[in-house]
């Protein structure tokens, strides 16, 4: 994976502004530590930071096509591409029967090329995961592609002439023309709505992240976002055993093709059936082109076995991961996470997401990428099952499927809940909230389904798979790229692959939950590949510290602002609340919707030193 930025002017010549561009470049230079570089010219300037994944001695980038009629200071087009195209060889060997020539064996060529021969219809052609910045030199456009699911971001500013865009807001912060100001949307996102973001959304005022499934059109005198790609209900006409050989199919087929690389890869293993599935399906693949076996990883920490299980974490990894890897046959290391590390991994979350995040979560996700990458440059996760297949609790909970609200927030309070009253008057976090959940359901596909009309049950349920793939997995996948990226290391989402989600989407809920059971249709579909405790296992989330230090320093730090007249998060947060909370030992409203009882302290320490690093401007 890489980082991208760039700058489109149609005022400024832009030739001057190297070293603009190249500050906004290395402020990605996590994503991309292997090489870096900047293309300049008076309207358009691209940079690139990359990290070395396929095609190692090529792939330069920005990456111009020196095609027939195009030289090295005049090109068709410039690429600044962040991602992997997994069908790239199919892709390029139409390409080389249409008459196209390659010079490196990069997918990012290929991307190139295929753009210049299908134009904006060239995304719908891809398998992967993608955002990429593309300038046309003939027609002076800028496109920005992000890929289906939106697994990797893109973020872009349109300023008074022109825009500017990257990997992440770090890079737009460091150019010359955008601030950091937060008005009342931004409030609403982080303490109302941080489990359920608004698509497009990018929390700084005026920043606006390319939806997934979209592409962003810049020309002079017109800027366009157009959807290239969106899930389609149709009639599902399989049966129960042909759903689950053609999700075993495609589940094994993407699993291969994501092993692609020249480098070390491995694969995230919790024990559960998602990631076990992937590592299972890996382990067989490898086997058969002679690979070796397959190298795994998990995350714990000390004393997790005593923590009593609650209803987002049922039971305990350990046991679970073991199963797995003395079935498979993995090479395994365990990452154990002390508390200390922890409390000093906080900063560094931070600044790789650009805002306050999830706290202790994210720390410990940090230090579990930073030791894989020490041996390991692309990591395979079971990220997006559950959205996919219908894994979490609310899918199976009545009060939460008939709440008229996004199923995880039901019963639940958001930090909007510590907004001062005068903040919460601008901000009506109830309003927005509502407003975002009525916007949501207005884009639920059409219903197209062949044995008469849908029930209300039913179209409840397909309601809950639609907020939880455009509401829920985002974020995931968000904390996902941003953490792992911040170490340089890749992680790839084999059920985010758009193949499988369409057609996923389509099963009818008696055939994904076979007898009520949860992610029943996965489990059978690779019953056969797993002991069967693992198979069978329960949902259980990704686990959490039960450290007692990180709690009891945080707290501290809460006191600490509390005494502090100019502590930047009471010009939103009510100080008295707080206060009163803390007294009486009350856990703070947490950002997350998985029970924690430091979750809402983290969120209200980290909006403090986010306020200050950044500099954020409150409009």
């Amino acid at each position: 994976m890489c980082g991208i930025t760039g700058w489109i002017d149609w005022d400024a010549d832009l030739r001057q502004r190297g070293p603009a561009v190249r500050a906004m470049a290395d402020t990605l230079a996590c994503r991309g530590p292997d090489a870096g570089g900047v293309w300049l010219s008076r309207h358009a300037a691209l940079g690139h930071r990359r990290l070395s994944v396929i095609d190692i001695d090529g792939g330069t980038q920005p990456l111009t096509d020196t095609g027939p009629g195009a030289g090295p200071d005049d090109p068709r087009a410039v690429l600044s591409y962040n991602g992997e195209l997994y069908n790239y060889r199919e892709l390029r060997a139409e390409l080389n029967a249409l008459g196209h020539v390659f010079r490196t064996r990069s997918d990012t060529e290929v991307v190139l090329r295929a753009h210049l021969q299908w134009g904006t219809d060239a995304p719908r052609r891809f398998n992967g995961i993608f955002a990429y910045a593309l300038w046309d030199t003939h027609r002076r456009e800028l496109l920005l592609v992000r890929d289906h699911l939106g697994v990797k971001p893109l973020y872009w500013h349109a300023h008074a002439t022109g825009v500017q865009f990257g990997s992440e807001p770090k890079a737009l912060l460091a150019g010359p023309l955008f601030r950091a100001e937060l008005d009342t949307e931004g409030i609403a996102e982080l303490f109302a709505l941080p489990a359920a973001p608004t698509p497009g959304h990018g929390v700084f005022r005026g920043l606006r992240e390319v939806r997934p499934g979209h592409l962003v059109s810049v020309r002079e005198t017109v800027t366009r976002e157009h959807r290239y790609w969106a899930l389609e209900s149709r009639p599902h006409t399989d049966g129960p055993e042909a759903t689950r050989e053609t999700v075993r199919a495609l589940l094994a087929d993407t699993v291969e093709r994501q092993l692609l690389s020249d480098v070390p890869l491995c694969t995230l293993l919790s024990g559960g059936v998602d990631s076990s599935a992937i590592t299972a399906l890996a382990a067989a693949a490898r086997e058969r082109t002679g690979r070796g076996k397959v190298t795994t990883y998990s995350v714990d920490f000390p004393g997790s076995s005593d923590r009593a299980p609650d209803a987002w974490r049922t039971t305990h990894d350990a046991p679970y991961v073991r199963a797995a890897v003395r079935h498979i046959g993995t090479l395994h290391t365990s990452v154990v996470i002390p508390d200390d590390d922890l409390l000093v991994a906080r900063d560094a979350v931070l600044r790789a997401r650009d805002r306050p995040g999830w706290g202790e979560m994210d720390a410990s996700l940090h230090l579990l990428f930073r030791e894989v990458r020490r041996r390991s440059t692309v990591a395979l996760s079971g990220e997006a099952a559950d959205e996919i297949f219908g894994g979490y609790p609310y899918f199976h909970d009545a009060a939460a499927l008939a709440s008229g609200t996004f199923p995880w927030l039901h019963d639940r309070t958001t930090p909007a809940a510590l907004l001062r009253p005068d903040v919460r008057a601008r901000v009506r976090p109830e309003e927005y909230t509502a407003a975002a959940y009525r916007d949501t359901l207005a884009s639920l596909p059409e219903w197209a389904g062949d044995h008469g009309a849908e029930s209300d049950a039913e179209r409840r349920v397909r309601e809950v798979f639609h907020l939880a793939l455009t509401r829920w997995l985002p974020p995931l996948l968000d904390r996902v790229d941003r953490v792992s990226m911040s170490v340089g290391l890749e992680v790839r989402v084999p059920f985010c692959d758009h193949r499988l989600v369409e057609y996923v989407w389509n099963v009818p809920w008696a055939l994904k939950a076979p007898g009520g059971r949860s992610k029943g249709l996965l489990r059978d579909a690779v019953r056969d590949l797993l002991p069967e405790r693992v198979t069978d296992r329960p949902k259980s989330g990704y686990p959490s510290t039960p450290a007692v230090r990180y709690t009891e320093v945080l707290t501290a730090r809460a006191h600490e602002l509390l005494a502090d007249p100019h502590a930047p998060v009471f010009e939103l947060v009510d100080r008295a609340a707080v206060r009163r909370a803390l007294a009486e030992g009350r856990p703070l409203p947490s950002p997350r919707t998985a029970p924690n009882p430091v979750g809402g302290l983290d969120h209200l320490v980290q909006v403090d030193e986010w306020l200050r690093a950044y500099r954020v401007s409150l409009r």
